[in-house]
């Protein structure tokens, strides 16, 4: 039951008043292989609150332990269910990715659940006069994914060598923070506002 209600916090969380109602800091590294940008490394640590029923049910299990493989597994295809909640964009083009990660992990802090995962691109992509376009958000908005500072973005040796990566974080106006605040728990904004896009941060990977 616990499982059933963090998969459910992850995405539809009812434990606060307003959106948003969970949070998740991000870290991200692009990597490469073959000399292709070939995925991007995320790494999202989950606030006390999201996280209690996680640790719960994982309780003293050592890391590799087979609850902690369970609790990945479920959490993990939650996440696969959103796309990895993940857009990239280049020249117009949505980057597909690959529908399985290559590998994931989930793993205490303190009081924070972390979920380790690579998000592995349908086809290896260009590390040579391209602009990648990167964001990471609930379209609800119940979830507020965002990275703490721009050194939360970093790149492999092999992608360094090609590309400088920039993070944009929008500022949405009055208006609009005033009706994400005035939602409560049993509501949801309009499929089609896509109201954390509107809140979403934008990494900018630009290649030569």
């Amino acid at each position: 039951m616990k499982i059933a209600l963090i998969i459910s916090t992850l995405l539809f969380s009812t434990i606060a008043w307003s959106h948003p109602h969970s949070f998740i800091d991000m870290k991200t590294t692009f990597v490469s292989e073959n000399q292709q940008l070939s995925g991007m490394k995320m790494i999202w640590t989950m606030d006390e609150i999201t996280s209690a029923d996680l640790l719960y049910d994982a309780g003293k299990a050592k890391p590799g332990d087979v609850v902690w493989k369970k609790l990945a597994a479920q959490v993990m295809a939650n996440v696969l269910g959103q796309h990895y909640f993940t857009e990239v964009w280049q020249n117009g083009q949505r980057v597909k990715f690959l529908n399985l990660p290559k590998e994931y992990n989930l793993s205490r802090q303190g009081n924070k659940a972390v979920l380790e995962f690579i998000v592995p691109f349908g086809e290896p992509q260009q590390l040579s006069d391209r602009q990648y376009r990167i964001q990471t958000f609930d379209p609800s908005y119940f979830v507020d994914m965002y990275y703490d500072n721009p050194q939360a973005i970093t790149l492999d040796d092999t992608v360094k060598a090609h590309c400088q990566v920039a993070l944009h974080t929008p500022k949405p106006d009055d208006s609009l923070r005033q009706y994400a605040l005035s939602l409560d728990k049993a509501d949801a904004p309009p499929e089609d506002m896509d109201l954390g896009q509107q809140f979403a941060q934008t990494v900018t990977l630009t290649c030569h």
